[in-house]
């Protein structure tokens, strides 16, 4: 939005569907990322996926006829991308996708099904790394289609992570920089299916009693915690510092001190890797390879004794390093185009291309 805004033969619309309806964390990132009030709301809210989806088609169709635009962008893999890019489609308006081709090749994810069924129909696919062209193609995408421009996500890193370093929330929550691990749980897969949840929990009460692990809790995981009456044990956990969910600027400051991170997430995958921060991924699989590939990441799965092992592995090195008198983090080699520009790149595209088309874009 920030980049568009530079260029006047663009006239863009924000629309915010509501999926990610909590007011708390809604309000903290808009804020802290400085993202323009939404001309338009939605206001969809919770639901099933079949549901959440129709809620959005219905509602989003009815902006499309009015504002009548020639492009719609949707960005990563949720409920609202897939919603908002057939019902473009279906109008005959472009579709640009925003984080195209990622690939964790789990069906089970309903990110997967999400973001394969919206690359089928853009016309713009803007990817993040290599590994996503390959996927495109493989899946009888046209390269025309394709613009390797890198990760939005790491521009708005880069833009902001100075800002990050004047948060107080270390002092906030009485922890040691570098001496303090960060956990973060929210998909179905980690939280849903108790056994995995426990699997989880069991290791933590491990790692606490070697380092302090700050756990932001997210409200739909807070919700898990006490229906499958597992908030009681995290709560008897004293080296578990749980905490409300965090705003982007507390938490980029909180990761880039911390000594390594467990997550499930798949842009916290991409951040710590430009932190090059140790990251430890509770899950089987990854649609962001490039990060393993850059040996910040490893996946761990929901395994107590692989995320306990690869856990004290990691102490057990900065240790080592810290004897030495060593820098205990090594910058590593940054992904091609993650550099802060891919927002620049995407704009040049769509300058291009509509320009040829229209001789002008809204």
């Amino acid at each position: 939005m920030h980049e568009l805004s530079k260029h006047p033969e663009f006239e863009s619309r924000l629309v915010h569907t509501g999926q990610h309806y909590d007011k708390t964390m809604s309000k903290l990132f808009f804020e802290d990322l400085d993202i323009p009030k939404p001309d338009i709301y939605l206001g969809v809210g919770s639901g099933n996926h079949g549901e959440q989806t129709g809620k959005v088609m219905i509602k989003f169709e009815r902006i499309l006829l009015d504002e009548c635009p020639d492009l719609v962008i949707v960005v990563g893999d949720v409920n609202s991308t897939l919603a908002c890019g057939i019902t473009a489609v279906k109008h005959g308006i472009k579709l640009a996708h925003v984080e195209a081709g990622l690939r964790s090749f789990d069906r089970r994810m309903p990110e997967e099904v999400n973001r394969t069924l919206t690359d089928q129909i853009a016309d713009f696919l803007f990817t993040t790394e290599a590994s996503a062209n390959f996927n495109l193609i493989r899946e009888g995408i046209s390269k025309d289609r394709i613009y390797f421009v890198g990760n939005v996500m790491i521009d708005t890193l880069m833009k902001f992570r100075l800002q990050a370093e004047n948060s107080s929330i270390l002092n906030r929550i009485q922890v040691i920089p570098n001496n303090y691990a960060v956990l973060t749980l929210h998909r179905p897969s980690s939280v849903d299916e108790q056994e995995n949840f426990e699997a989880i929990l069991n290791a933590l009460e491990i790692i606490q009693k070697e380092v302090p692990i700050v756990f932001p809790v997210h409200p739909r995981t807070q919700k898990q915690l006490k229906d499958l009456d597992l908030d009681s044990f995290l709560r008897s956990l004293s080296g578990v510092i749980v905490v409300e969910p965090l705003g982007y600027l507390d938490f980029i400051a909180l990761v880039s001190k911390s000594l390594f991170v467990l997550t499930d997430s798949g842009g916290i995958q991409e951040e710590t890797t430009i932190l090059d921060i140790p990251c430890l991924t509770l899950r089987n699989n990854t649609e962001r390879p490039v990060t393993v590939e850059q040996g910040t990441n490893t996946l761990v799965g929901h395994n107590t004794k692989r995320i306990v092992e690869e856990s004290l592995k990691i102490l057990s090195d900065d240790s080592e390093s810290m004897c030495k008198n060593e820098n205990s983090k090594h910058q590593l080699p940054r992904p091609e185009y993650w550099d802060g520009h891919a927002a620049q790149r995407i704009a040049r595209v769509l300058l291009r291309e509509f320009s040829l088309s229209y001789g002008s874009v809204a």
